[in-house]
């Protein structure tokens, strides 16, 4: 008896060890557009707490990327990064292991803008993919804007349809198989990403997309505008717009056969600068 005494004990004495034991790192997911000053610095600054400090920009995602990182790289020293280096990997780079070492040292890593598929398909499941993790464990803040905020999520909106529209008539239906996503980065398990969202009218995919996965938050960032999640998961809102968030957990949804969609109490929340909120209880924290 005294031996499941002691083993209790231990058991209850380790608890707080495994409490914390989720990543140390923060996600700075930004919608697009132009940058606050003030959204710039607060990334700059907390990719400064971290070894080195170092920021590396990772601007695959852009179809110019080494213009794409030259303006992210000013930007980042003109509000006081101590280090920002630029890698620009092929797929076949991204395989090596010795390139994980790039991000030895680094504070921050930032996604540009551009075709997310373009950034999954040179990075994902390589070992510069599962040094990212490593490192967001550890501490490291993980950014991107547009593109490179889509790639956060494990549900990753490629941005495509499976019908075929004529150019500026996208995504002008709610139909459940028709939104193309793919695997992001897995950084954000609980909430599939949006961007660009209330400017570019963006409501009608990612309402689709809950329809197939209503386990998930749709969280959709606008331009200028972005979240910070910290390690308990929960996430504020920084910027000049809104964020856009879907729970889907208390909807009840119907897709019909011609895959139209039929859906009732799905919470919708429209948040603003200050405003927080928890992935895990889905409650808007103020």
């Amino acid at each position: 008896m005294k031996r499941v005494f002691v083993l209790i004990a231990v058991a209850l004495l380790a608890l707080p060890l495994y409490a914390g034991s989720g990543p140390k790192g923060y996600l700075f997911i930004v919608g697009g557009g132009d940058w606050p000053d003030g959204v710039v610095k607060r990334f700059v600054d907390l990719a400064g707490g971290l070894n080195t400090g170092k920021i590396v920009i990772l601007p695959m995602a852009s179809s110019v990327p080494e213009e794409s990182a030259t303006e992210w790289a000013s930007d980042f020293k003109k509000f006081g990064a101590k280090s920002v280096e630029t890698c620009i990997l092929t797929r076949e780079q991204a395989l090596k292991p010795e390139s994980a070492k790039l991000l030895d040292g680094a504070g921050g890593v930032f996604f540009s803008g551009g075709d997310q598929s373009r950034l999954t398909g040179v990075l994902l499941d390589t070992p510069v993919h599962n040094k990212l993790l490593e490192i967001f464990e550890q501490g490291c803040i993980i950014g991107g804007t547009s593109a490179g905020a889509a790639v956060m999520s494990e549900v990753m909106i490629t941005g495509d349809e499976v019908r075929k529209v004529e150019a500026d008539r996208e995504f002008e239906t709610l139909q459940a198989l028709n939104v193309v996503t793919t695997r992001g980065f897995g950084f954000v398990k609980r909430a599939i990403i949006d961007q660009h969202f209330v400017t570019r009218k963006r409501h009608n995919r990612l309402i689709s997309l809950l329809a197939e996965h209503p386990e998930l938050l749709g969280v959709a960032i606008d331009e200028s505008t972005a979240i910070l999640v910290k390690p308990d998961e929960t996430f504020e809102v920084i910027g000049a717009k809104q964020v856009i968030v879907y729970d889907p957990a208390g909807a009840k949804f119907k897709i019909l056969p011609n895959q139209n969609i039929r859906f009732t109490n799905l919470i919708m929340h429209a948040l603003t600068d200050g405003d927080q909120f928890d992935l895990k209880t889905r409650e808007v924290k103020n």
